[in-house]
């Protein structure tokens, strides 16, 4: 009996296709694709890579904070190490200039982060930017309360570094690197001395804002440095006014 021929697994076609040995790709499938040829290529997509992930971790970091769930010490630790980090890596032009600029980061990778956006917008740890004022007893005595821990040794730091950051716009020290740092000093060790919200302390959050949004380089115009030292001498009073 002759066997009937074995059914194709697919409808034929009019067209017979014999494999060509010399057609078959030779690459491995065992084998790394390497994502840059170079190693400045490669240099660039691990910076972007770590962006990606310094931005999504300070995110579940500032859920974690409103949630309490982490001491304010460590977050404040963490978050000063991911923004460092952050501003660390854009130091280089060349990152810069493919990162273009937060939003369209995010806009390119579909990212959503509304906490990191706003934590990297301010540069400062909300425990710096936004001091905690939680204190058991009578609401009448916060003031007191409040700086009681303060030593003398803070109270002068913080008291210099008002006075340094004066002098620097006196000095005509306008551009971003040069008052930024400053200007981070004199909130921190002022929240070392009063958590109390004082005449003109958001002026200092304020200001601290609009220099992180400038390049590194760039420099205040006349009006804008005038209304700076008058801000910044308004926050020192407020602050003295804290001590009495």
């Amino acid at each position: 009996m002759t066997a009937s021929p074995r059914q194709l697994p697919y409808a034929p076609t009019p067209y017979s296709y014999l494999p060509n040995s010399s057609l078959t790709a030779t690459i491995s499938l065992d084998e790394e694709v390497k994502l840059s040829a170079t190693a400045a290529e490669r240099d660039i997509h691990d910076s972007l890579a770590e962006i990606y992930s310094i931005i999504i971790t300070l995110d579940g970091l500032e859920k974690a904070y409103i949630r309490d769930s982490i001491p304010e010490s460590e977050y404040t630790d963490l978050c000063s190490r991911l923004l460092n980090q952050y501003k660390s890596i854009l130091k280089d032009e060349t990152i810069t200039r493919i990162f273009v600029d937060l939003e369209t980061f995010k806009k390119e990778w579909d990212m959503e982060c509304p906490r990191a956006t706003e934590r990297l917008r301010v540069n400062l740890p909300a425990t710096i930017a936004e001091p905690s004022t939680t204190h058991a007893g009578n609401p009448s005595n916060t003031t007191s309360q409040s700086r009681s821990s303060a030593t003398g040794s803070q109270i002068l730091l913080a008291t210099e570094n008002f006075i340094t950051f004066l002098d620097a716009l006196r000095l005509n020290m306008l551009s971003k690197d040069s008052l930024h740092p400053l200007l981070s000093e004199v909130i921190q060790s002022v929240n070392q001395v009063t958590t109390i919200d004082f005449d003109n302390r958001g002026k200092i959050i304020s200001w601290l804002i609009r220099l992180n949004g400038m390049k590194a380089t760039e420099e205040l115009g006349e009006e804008e440095a005038r209304q700076l030292a008058f801000d910044m001498e308004g926050a020192y009073a407020g602050f003295k006014a804290t001590l009495n």
